[in-house]
């Protein structure tokens, strides 16, 4: 027996499920977990302490790789001064500041502790600012676990095929409407029917937890202009796009502005963080300026604080990560594709920026429904001959690929060469 299943039973016993968050489970592909040890930069050990070549990379924050050794010297240097203090500090002051500097169409930043509480934050102010109640999300889209995000919702939920939550009211599922990605005509088909009614509309700009999917040409464009027409708040959820497909994130990349802006554990350098931010007009209605509620103990920590702005200041600063990145993922992307394209197994490869995923699928992966009829039994078996070999996958396929700026062009051909070996080609 492995030390991981050894952990796994006895983590069973006191955690429910013996993990702390569904998806490390490995339901979905099947087999044990494996209990991570230590990771540096492009690799992780687990507690046998094999080596892996890491493509989760924390699920997405770890873009400079793991224990990046400035990040981890600033935390060590914070920590003396204690972990929390309940208080404001400056370093709050220059976290916002360097994010105002960096994401186009942000003027105002609140700092929380979740990417899920930043999203229903977002989701909270845009219908104070309205008066409005119901929201638009996509299917396949994950903006956290609060109550309203659960609807039809990707990554860990698509994963363990849960479409119907329990413990969520009818009520709260009654303001959540969805609708395909891509789909900009069932969009306007909801506007219609709930006329005056939409406090926002909220999407992943490039969608990760349904694997990596791209939004197609005007349809983010078509979004932004049935919100201005509307009045509808535009957010969007850039837990895992944000200064990772740009120093700006998606608003940067895909020159399209929304009118608030969700970011998770990227602004901590990976610490448990998250932030919201958008326009002065909207953002100015958060108490205590305004009315519409929103508080946290630790908001603002500072161990969280000092790692994300010594992550942040580095991608600001040094605007060839981002070439870098993007050169390594789509080498990545040529590898897979060669070995691929030997095979009788029809597939898809979704690449953007540095979010990559494959499906194994005959038709293009543009939806939650087009990445849920693929074969993902071959993709589970996939996942297990790349585990076995050192490389670490998401343990599911709606979830996509990260690539971090530690990884090298020989992890890549070594990765490469695994999946050719996999398929026994």
């Amino acid at each position: 027996m492995t030390k991981s299943e050894e952990l796994f039973e006895r983590a069973k016993k006191t955690i429910p499920g013996g993990v702390n968050s569904p998806v490390r489970a490995f339901k979905s592909v099947g087999g044990t977990p494996v209990f991570m040890e230590r990771a540096k930069g492009a690799y992780m050990y687990d507690a046998d302490g094999k080596k892996y070549i890491d493509y989760i990379n924390s699920w997405g924050p770890m873009i400079l790789g793991h224990a990046y050794e400035p990040v981890v010297k600033a935390i060590q240097d914070k920590a003396a001064g204690s972990t929390s203090f309940g208080a404001p500090t400056e370093l709050e002051i220059e976290m916002a500041e360097l994010i105002v500097s960096m994401a186009p169409n942000v003027d105002m930043v609140r700092m929380v502790s979740s990417g899920t509480e930043a999203c229903m934050s977002a989701l909270r102010l845009a219908r104070g600012y309205t008066g409005r109640n119901k929201f638009i999300k996509f299917e396949g889209c994950y903006h956290g676990h609060a109550d309203a995000f659960l609807v039809k919702a990707g990554s860990g939920v698509a994963t363990f095929n849960i479409q119907t939550i329990p413990g969520v009211t009818a009520g709260v599922s009654m303001d959540t409407l969805t609708a395909p990605y891509n789909d900009l005509a069932a969009v306007q088909q909801l506007v219609e029917e709930h006329k005056g009614e939409i406090a926002a509309i909220i999407i992943e700009p490039v969608a990760g937890n349904m694997g990596c999917i791209i939004p197609e040409a005007g349809f983010l464009q078509g979004l932004r202009t049935i919100c201005d027409k509307e009045g509808i708040v535009f957010i969007f959820d850039e837990v895992m796009t944000g200064f990772r497909l740009a120093a700006g994130g998606a608003q940067d990349r895909l020159g399209v502005n929304a009118d608030l802006v969700t970011y998770g554990k990227v602004i901590g350098g990976g610490m448990p963080v998250g932030a919201f931010g958008g326009k002065k007009e909207i953002m100015q209605h958060i108490a205590p300026l305004g009315n519409v509620y929103q508080a946290g103990t630790l908001s603002g920590n500072p161990i969280a604080m000092i790692a994300g702005y010594t992550m942040l200041k580095t991608l600001k600063d040094n605007p060839s990560i981002y070439k870098d990145l993007e050169e390594k993922t789509a080498y990545l992307h040529k590898g897979l594709d060669s070995v691929l394209s030997a095979l009788n197994t029809p597939y898809v490869i979704n690449r953007f920026g540095s979010m990559i995923s494959v499906h194994f699928s005959d038709k293009p992966v543009n939806n939650f429904a087009a990445a849920a009829a693929a074969n993902n039994t071959l993709f589970n078996k996939f996942f297990h001959v790349m585990l076995d070999n050192g490389i670490y996958l998401p343990p599911s396929a709606f979830e996509t690929w990260f690539i971090s700026n530690a990884l090298s062009m020989k992890d890549i051909d070594e990765t490469v060469d695994i999946a050719k070996e996999s398929f026994n080609l």
